[in-house]
């Protein structure tokens, strides 16, 4: 099998939470052949709270530290696609990193790999079937497109 080529291409957009505070949604462009294939069939989200500044966004040695653990999931998931990281979500106190993987075992052990240079970090997960990227679909609605 050919190697899968993906863009580093992402957009960001406001919306708000259920409580109508400022989320910032970060999403991925250009994944479709990665949809294609089939294999992407579970979601993982990857919770990482925080203890957020006045509109709800990480503090700054938070957000630099957050910013090292994004470098590091796209690079690492880049050289070997056990995963493909599709958003990030941050506000109302929160991040949150969505992927997508062909096995939840392998994503866990790449997972902890990934992170073990970094400090104990106060991660939660939740993982579920999702074949069609229903998640993906929904987040792609908050991209602003020129002319909007």
């Amino acid at each position: 099998m050919a190697k899968l080529k993906l863009t580093d291409d992402w957009w960001t957009a406001p919306t708000e939470s259920s409580n109508h505070r400022l989320i910032m949604v970060t999403g991925r462009r250009g994944l479709q052949p990665a949809r294609d294939l089939g294999f992407y069939v579970y979601r993982i989200e990857v919770t990482w709270p925080y203890e957020p500044d006045a509109a709800g966004l990480p503090q700054l040695h938070t957000s630099r530290l957050m910013e090292q653990v994004t470098e590091a999931f796209k690079a690492d998931f880049s050289r070997d696609p056990v995963a493909i990281l599709t958003g990030i979500y941050t506000g109302d106190g929160e991040r949150n990193y969505v992927f997508y993987t062909r096995s939840l075992h392998i994503f866990q052990k790449k997972l902890n790999a990934i992170l073990s240079p970094f400090e104990l970090l106060p991660l939660s997960f939740y993982a579920e079937e999702d074949p069609q990227w229903a998640e993906y679909d929904e987040m792609c609605q908050c991209e602003v497109t020129e002319g909007e």
